[in-house]
């Protein structure tokens, strides 16, 4: 059972922020539906806050991959949706949504206009992998 990392020759390497290339073998893939800043009621946290939303999403994400014994390290991909991004949001961001984490996973972060509904301003699509 292997997760194997690489930032190969050729590509932009960003340390400790994104793995280029990310091989999952003999392992189970675990795919979260896209994570936001609400609470167990559904009520928005952190209204116009970045980071506070992201930290919220970090719990949910917690909770959602503690229910099939995972944890953020097993995180293999991400992409992160961000309304109202400016390149000074990737680093809080992605702190606040990996708390220390290592090694990172892949990763997207995409500028969008909206997300399902006002008030929300990251979105957060998870895939992991874990033992079988």
């Amino acid at each position: 059972m292997t997760i194997e990392r690489a930032d190969p020759p050729g590509l932009a390497s960003a340390p400790g922020l994104i793995s280029q290339v990310v091989t999952v073998t003999d392992r189970k893939l675990v795919h979260l539906s896209g994570q936001v800043a609400w609470d167990e009621r559904g009520a928005l946290v952190a209204p116009g806050d970045h980071v506070g939303q992201a930290a919220r999403i970090a719990r949910n994400v917690d909770t959602a991959l503690a229910a099939v014994g995972a944890t953020r390290a097993d995180i293999v991909k991400e992409t992160v949706y961000v309304v109202d991004h400016t390149p000074e949001l990737l680093q809080p961001i992605l702190a606040a949504l990996r708390d220390g984490t290592q090694p990172p996973p892949a990763s997207t972060f995409l500028g969008v206009t909206a997300l399902f509904a006002p008030g929300f301003l990251i979105e957060v699509d998870i895939i992991a992998a874990i033992s079988r």
